[in-house]
């Protein structure tokens, strides 16, 4: 955590800063008592004798004098905001036209002194020619990077409602579970049936919100895969925080992941990537999933 230098501009100093090393000095007077001097200078207190009047006591004028001092030995502490950017790291962007989407990913983790070093493995490309993630060719990853040393993904996919799951037209009336089993069903290479696609996957936790009057459903899931069966468990699955928006009928899914024992201190920076994704207004690069679908070029 970084230090902050003493502020300027914190009530205590402001009330007793000087020009130069001038001091200010302040007389009381008690009755017939005599004349009773206090002086104060930035950075310390003098006090030859101390009166009391109009309600102001000898305690209450130390301790002022005494907060001014501290605020030039003591650094301010961080406001939470300033500690959850430092913590957070720098973020880069990502913005597809071809297919109208962005999101941000992240570039460093302070908190472990980790940069990440991102290999974009497939660049933005048009649905008709992306790659498919079923034997159906419903849906089809149209970009993704990777961090290879790290063990993180980060994909985006298009494709079609599964109408097993999704059966009413109007989006409004579908949940976040609903969304998530229909993509899932379609997410395995395997030459099998969209519910034994889905016994390879748990979903932890699913929910939507209104995005400047879009509905975006977002949802964690575990996916249980191991090439042995001695792997060691927390290697047997990998971890997943997904979004998925709808236009022109066809589910844009933007989906992070990582291995299960890692989710601990990559999770928060991969939720940060996944919350960012949005899709933009389509421009004059703009391809439609549906316009072209026999060209894979």
């Amino acid at each position: 955590m970084a230090l902050l230098s003493p502020s300027f501009s914190s009530p205590s100093y402001r009330l007793f800063r000087c020009r130069r090393s001038n001091n200010i000095s302040s007389k009381y007077h008690h009755g017939g008592e005599p004349t009773k001097e206090l002086k104060i200078s930035p950075s310390r207190v003098s006090t030859r004798s101390v009166s009391i009047k109009e309600g102001i006591s000898r305690r209450d004028l130390v301790l002022i004098g005494l907060s001014s001092s501290l605020s030039t030995l003591l650094p301010l502490s961080s406001s939470p905001v300033t500690l959850a950017a430092e913590e957070a790291g720098k973020m880069g962007s990502m913005v597809d036209e071809i297919n109208a989407y962005s999101y941000a990913y992240p570039l460093e983790l302070p908190s472990e002194k980790l940069v990440f070093k991102w290999v974009e493995s497939r660049k933005p490309e048009r649905y008709s020619s992306a790659a498919p993630l079923s034997p159906d060719a419903r849906l089809r990853i149209v970009s993704e990077r990777l961090d290879l040393i790290d063990n993180l993904v980060i994909s985006v996919s298009i494709g079609p409602p599964n109408s097993t799951f999704l059966t009413s037209k109007d989006k409004k009336t579908w949940t976040a579970k609903d969304v998530a089993d229909s993509v899932l069903s379609d997410k395995s290479a395997l030459r099998v049936t969209s519910s034994q696609r889905l016994e390879e996957s748990s979903v932890l936790d699913a929910h939507s919100t209104d995005i400047d009057g879009e509905p975006y459903w977002y949802y964690e899931y575990l996916v249980r895969k191991s090439p042995t069966k001695i792997a060691e468990a927390s290697k047997m699955y990998r971890h997943y925080i997904s979004s998925t928006a709808e236009r022109d009928g066809y589910l844009y899914t933007i989906n992070a992941s990582t291995l299960g024992k890692q989710w601990d201190m990559m999770g928060p920076v991969l939720e940060r990537a996944v919350e960012s994704f949005r899709l933009l207004p389509p421009t004059d690069s703009y391809v439609p999933p549906y316009k072209d679908p026999w060209r894979f070029w």
